[in-house]
């Protein structure tokens, strides 16, 4: 399996079924309060039709894990036509003959009962173990654009965001975190390690940088320091936002983060159905990186790259304490996957908390929340890494995106914990503000 490089990392039968459950029932939590007017929504470029995602996160079972270990035929005839993302374009899924909403949840429980099958008479090996935790990553990662969309248009937040053990988001508390960590830079692994429990293919493989010193945020840019860019009419200085930056001001009409709105006692936001305050000490959300770059042109700051993120999330200090060691964490606290206390992941709490909040996460140089809250954007362009190649099984999930989109590196409140780790890197356009995604800055060189 091309794929595999990682030859000795295993998950048991009994875990994996346990683990293809529970993400099942997420995946259906995120729609099984919305009537069926709401599941129709609107042709936009930044949503799917609820019913075709909810196909399409079974049919990814079916074609890269049932068909490939099974050799069998699809579960769903003529399901090919439905809900490959790569054949079938956005516009057209609203005019596709989709099954009913009860014939789409049949299909999604035939499916997770084949899965289960399979895993209840045969324990796999390390190939098969990355096709099923690909399949649930994958799973993973349309669950939070599932809550994403409820936030486009407007609908409650997702029943799980509500039931989860723990406090709102504003009860948690924390405060601001101001101020730089100075990281020493020097030589780095960007990328993951073949020793990686999971890796996408544009993680492969490390390969060494060189990065120079530099003074990187401790904590993401918040709502309030957020407004005083607004206040001082940021988003009408041109000077602040670059050609294609100006374009989506213009074209847009932006004048504030997308969700804000004024309140007759200051700054409120949308938060799904509702309206509330505009929380002072969390982090500024749903913002894009044409707002990110121009509040870093006018604050004085940068972006940093990719892999000065990745440094600062990752690596440690040398002990002579000029640069840094050979050791990467896979978290910014460490090699330890639990992240409860740490980082605020997995809709523990209904929205992001304080930017102060969660001191167990920080990384080695003292960055806090680098896992969670909120998908931070980076300065650089997504590319491959040198001696990329296109991996199998899942030959479309990288390379047909290369170029225009930006790297967010973190992970947001809503973001599933196996989709979120050091390397991973996720990517989206720079227009896009929809996303549960803020960002941290750098100071000038």
């Amino acid at each position: 399996m091309g794929i595999l490089e990682n030859k000795h990392y295993v998950l048991p039968a009994s875990r994996l079924a346990q683990v293809v459950e529970e993400a099942h029932e997420h995946t259906l939590a995120c729609i099984a309060d919305l009537h069926d007017a709401q599941l129709s929504v609107p042709l936009m470029e930044i949503v799917n039709p609820f019913a075709w995602e909810l196909g399409h996160v079974a049919f990814f079972y079916d074609v890269f894990l049932l068909r490939i270990l099974e050799q069998r035929s699809p579960v769903m005839e003529g399901g090919d036509d439905l809900y490959d993302s790569f054949k079938v374009d956005h516009d057209d899924r609203w005019h596709l003959p989709l099954p009913t909403r009860r014939e789409t949840l049949e299909y999604t429980e035939r499916v997770k009962d084949l899965v289960l099958e399979r895993l209840a008479s045969h324990e796999p090996d390390a190939g098969e173990t990355y096709l099923y935790l690909l399949a649930l990553v994958h799973e993973d990662m349309h669950g939070e654009a599932f809550t994403y969309m409820r936030q486009t248009l407007g609908y409650a937040m997702p029943s799980f965001a509500n039931s989860v053990a723990g406090s709102p988001a504003r009860d948690i508390g924390g405060g601001p975190l101001p101020g730089d960590v100075q990281v020493p830079g020097g030589a780095m692994r960007l990328g993951a390690a073949p020793d990686a429990p999971f890796t996408f293919d544009n993680e492969k493989w490390s390969h060494v940088t060189e990065i120079r010193p530099y003074k990187i945020a401790r904590a993401p840019v918040t709502n309030s320091e957020f407004e005083a860019f607004v206040e001082d009419g940021g988003y009408f200085r041109r000077e602040l936002w670059g050609y294609q930056g100006w374009t989506w001001r213009s074209r847009t009409g932006a004048c504030h983060p997308v969700y804000w709105r004024r309140g007759k006692e200051g700054w409120m936001r949308r938060h799904f159905d509702s309206v509330v305050p505009l929380e002072p000490h969390a982090p500024v959300v749903h913002v894009n990186w044409f707002e990110a770059s121009a509040y870093c042109n006018w604050a004085r700051r940068r972006l940093p790259t990719e892999a000065e993120w990745e440094m600062a999330a990752s690596a440690e200090p040398a002990n002579h304490g000029s640069g840094v060691t050979e050791r990467k964490r896979r978290y910014p606290w460490g090699d330890d996957p639990h992240y409860a206390g740490r980082a605020n992941l997995d809709a523990h709490h209904s929205g992001c908390v304080d930017v102060g909040a969660y001191a167990a996460g920080d990384s080695a140089f003292g960055c806090r929340q680098m896992i969670g809250n909120v998908w931070e954007w980076t300065a650089s362009a997504f590319y491959p890494f040198p001696g990329f190649v296109v991996d199998y099984p899942y030959k479309e999930y990288s390379a047909p995106w290369f170029g225009y989109r930006k790297v967010l590196k973190g992970g947001s409140w809503a973001t599933r914990p196996r989709f979120a780790y050091n390397t991973l890197r996720n990517f989206f356009q720079p227009y896009r503000n929809d996303i549960f995604a803020g960002f941290r800055t750098c100071a000038l060189d």
